[in-house]
């Protein structure tokens, strides 16, 4: 990863730039003399003359090309353009600008690549989760030792066959692994160097249904609890007709069983819902999420959503934005409908929602979500969780607090595999940044760096 900072103007503006070079270096990129080659560019900006100001513009021009041909380069214009109050003619000119800074600060922009970071983390553990769904692979050989946390498929297939989901076409109906099978394989995980375990199913708290000797998935975590070694337990996909108040007593008794719930609710409009064949109202849904929040105190609880199903209304779309307003889940995974062949939807029900509108309707799910997101983050600031760090991550420290937010710290010791007190010193909606709680000069977090807000 490279940067590139172009500067005018004064001596304090040369003093910026070098206190952005250095912070980038901290994150792991490397300068380049050029900006097409670079991953972000930054234009440190002077109006104290004319000629000054018309230099920034002839800049950002000349970015135009180089945003077009490659999207995902940031561009942060910073300085006395911009200055300590915003500019919105200019955020208004350049609208390919991802990141305004005020003079002297560089916040925004490191604000911006921590959130991206975390961001791009999200979706590829994400994708992960989804490709071991249904696959008993173990540690590969250079994981061993390495890896902090494991996935362990414990439900094979679905046989619930939502209309959108192509899952008990491809995967096949319901099976639960034996109970035997997953504790060998969690004993072995945690032989390896695992601190934490997450049960995957489709819809996981049916584990056992569909054999009657098996314990439920309660039962199940109550054996898993007692491995010695395994320090953090977690599980999904549930469905909200299966999450009994028996697992959620679990949760909350379990110190292992860490309070987070992914429950997919898919859509807020029973119609929607009922061609989804999903099984439950809105108004079920809410009454969940109310159960959930009662009976685990502190939970974190995630969602799914489906923007553009067959047939959706706009009215029917306010409904689902209303109720994720409403709620103020910590985390919704959004997608756009798309068909899938041989599913119900896909044979039956026309995908009449013109595709500028499904990315309309995502984008309103997306700004909300990560505004209620960014709140509710706000509310660790200051505080100390623990925090399980798994892997270094462009020179920081990336963990998990217990209810599943991502947090980078700064560290020169080796943090991987511990559970250590963090004191939380900023948050966006995607991560944190923190501080080892009680933490000496070798182990601290952007303490030379002025991100803290």
């Amino acid at each position: 990863m490279k940067y590139y900072i172009w500067t005018e103007g004064c001596q304090m503006n040369v003093a910026d730039s070098q206190r952005v070079a250095a912070a980038l270096e901290r994150l792991g990129y490397e300068p380049t003399p050029t900006a097409e080659e670079a991953d972000v560019i930054v234009l440190n900006t002077c109006v104290v003359r004319q000629s000054a100001e018309d230099k920034a513009y002839g800049r950002l021009n000349a970015l135009r090309p180089i945003k077009k041909q490659r999207p995902d380069v940031v561009i942060n214009l910073m300085g006395c353009l911009v200055g300590v109050k915003g500019n919105p003619k200019v955020a208004e000119r350049f609208p390919f600008v991802d990141v305004f800074s005020p003079p002297s600060d560089p916040r925004p922009l490191l604000a911006f690549l921590s959130q991206r970071l975390g961001r791009e983390i999200e979706l590829e553990e994400t994708e992960q989760r989804f490709a071991w769904m249904d696959e008993d692979v173990p540690l590969p050989q250079e994981e061993r030792g390495k890896a902090v946390s494991a996935f362990i498929p414990v439900v094979y297939g679905c046989s619930h066959a939502c209309t959108f989901c192509i899952i008990p076409y491809r995967r096949g109906p319901e099976r639960s692994r034996s109970p035997e099978a997953i504790l060998a394989e969690a004993r072995a995980l945690v032989a390896q160097g695992v601190k934490e375990i997450t049960l995957l199913g489709q819809i996981v708290d049916r584990y056992g249904k569909d054999e009657p000797e098996f314990p439920t998935l309660s039962g199940l975590l109550r054996r898993l609890h007692q491995i010695e070694g395994l320090e953090r337990i977690r599980f999904l996909t549930s469905h909200p007709n299966w999450m009994t108040d028996e697992l959620l007593d679990t949760v909350a008794e379990l110190p292992k069983v860490m309070p987070h719930i992914e429950v997919p609710v898919q859509a807020g409009d029973d119609e929607v819902l009922a061609r989804m064949r999903r099984g439950y109202t809105a108004e079920q849904y809410r009454r969940l999420i109310e159960r959930i929040r009662a009976r685990i105190p502190g939970v974190a609880i995630a969602t799914d959503i489906i923007v553009g199903f067959p047939g959706e209304t706009e009215a029917q779309f306010q409904r689902t934005y209303d109720l994720l307003a409403e709620l103020r889940l910590d985390v919704a995974h959004l997608a756009r409908y798309s068909p899938r062949e041989g599913t119900v939807a896909a044979r039956k029900m026309p995908d009449d929602v013109p595709e500028e509108e499904k990315w309309r309707r995502f984008r309103l799910l997306e700004e909300l979500q990560e505004r209620i997101t960014g709140e509710i983050n706000q509310q660790y600031v200051g505080k100390e969780v623990l925090v399980l760090f798994e892997e270094k991550v462009r020179r920081r420290w990336k963990g998990r607090t217990e209810t599943n937010k991502l947090v980078f710290v700064e560290s020169e010791a080796d943090l991987r595999g511990q559970i250590i007190p963090v004191r939380i010193t900023w948050a966006g909606p995607w991560s944190m940044l923190g501080e080892i709680a009680g933490s000496t000069d070798s182990q601290r977090v952007l303490a030379e760096t002025p991100l803290h807000v």
